[in-house]
């Protein structure tokens, strides 16, 4: 039975199957979805078909614009009321919303697709893949020491390597020397300095031997003078020296070091490839066989991207080497033989040659105006 509301221009058709009428609990649910349309609103077409688990009942609604109306069709979005969405939980069942403005209610429990990957999960494949591969590096390492495997080997570049550690030990028992040459020449300059000033005061207390006196105090100060010039030089020497080895070579031997990891790792993987390829080849074995391959060619690329990292840190490294000690050596001889010969302006010179400037004493300390 049609029935019409005086707020809805749309006719309502009662719901039948078969020609049967609908049970209550059906019925009063299909009203309650045909009173969410909202009021006034005129469709060109709404279906809205359900289907439940106890029964193969099918409900459809239709309506169109209401005769003799002049409104043009509009579209909408239908949402159900509180009492609909309560029984379509009720049942189990998804509401799905076509573009077309198509209504269906399908059976079936509603699923969530969860596209966030898990950071426990990601975690564990990090930690997988590094155990397989420190298992690798360390079985290829013991393999290598007790003479089992083999190694790739640049004979010209590992010959350079050893020549640089070779090179960076004597440097640095250069620096142990000339640091110690530094603490014991400092030494000598304060007690000379001190020894001046005890030959002064003995000059200005004795008038007998005043004359004497005086000439030793004006000699030792004059050492200590140039004793504190040939300091700043040597202390120049030490420095640059000292950023050579430390900073310089060790970059460079640090690069060494990762070229070296490499080269195990492309070993490690090399030698699984190899033992890959002397099997059987089966429906197993291919694709294993295809991704040992894979990762052989990976390291493979990391492998000789470090081996030319490495030739070209130490082929600048001499360069920059070799420029270095060139001025520091050429400082030193000049310094310590104007010092030793009693050149006091040959040994000014050298530092002003080198653009060396002296520490007055006390020049770092803070004035009494400061210390206020």
């Amino acid at each position: 039975m049609a029935q019409e509301s005086p707020k809805n221009s749309a006719a309502e058709i009662p719901v039948t199957s078969n020609g049967q009428l609908e049970d209550s609990h059906e019925h009063s649910f299909n009203r309650d979805l045909k009173h969410s349309l909202p009021v006034g609103l005129g469709l060109s077409e709404t279906k809205i078909t359900s289907h439940g688990f106890d029964s193969t009942k099918e409900g459809v609604f239709e309506a169109g614009p209401f005769p003799g109306s002049s409104a043009s069709p509009k579209s909408s979005v239908i949402s159900p009321s509180s009492a609909a969405a309560s029984r379509l939980a009720g049942q189990g069942c998804d509401l799905i919303i076509p573009t077309g403005g198509r209504v269906q209610q399908r059976s079936g429990p509603v699923v969530l697709a969860d596209e966030v990957k898990n950071p426990a999960m990601e975690k564990l494949e990090l930690v997988r893949k590094w155990s397989l591969n420190t298992y690798k590096c360390t079985r290829q390492i013991i393999s290598e020491k007790l003479g089992r495997g083999s190694r790739t080997v640049d004979l010209e570049l590992e010959a350079q390597i050893d020549i640089l550690r070779d090179n960076k030990k004597k440097y640095e028992n250069i620096l142990r020397l000339a640091q110690t040459l530094s603490t014991q020449l400092f030494q000598m300059v304060h007690t000379q300095r001190q020894l001046g000033d005890a030959f002064a005061d003995l000059s200005l207390k004795s008038l007998e031997l005043h004359e004497e006196f005086g000439y030793n105090a004006d000699t030792q100060k004059l050492l200590a003078k140039n004793g504190e010039t040939l300091l700043g030089a040597i202390n120049f020497f030490i420095a640059s020296v000292t950023t050579l080895v430390n900073k310089t070579m060790e970059d460079t031997l640090l690069t060494v070091k990762q070229y070296e990891t490499a080269r195990i790792e492309y070993d490690a993987y090399r030698t699984d490839l190899e033992e890959l390829n002397l099997g059987p080849r089966d429906t197993n074995t291919l694709p294993k066989i295809e991704q040992s391959q894979q990762l052989f060619q990976v390291h493979k690329e990391k492998y000789d991207k470090m081996r030319n990292d490495v030739s070209i840190k130490l082929k600048f490294l001499e360069e920059n080497k070799v420029k270095v000690l060139h001025n520091q050596l050429v400082l030193f001889h000049n310094a310590i033989a104007a010092y030793f010969s009693g050149n006091q302006k040959q040994l000014e010179q050298t530092l002003k040659e080198f653009h060396i400037k002296l520490k007055t004493p006390g020049a770092d300390a803070p004035s009494w105006l400061e210390e206020q």
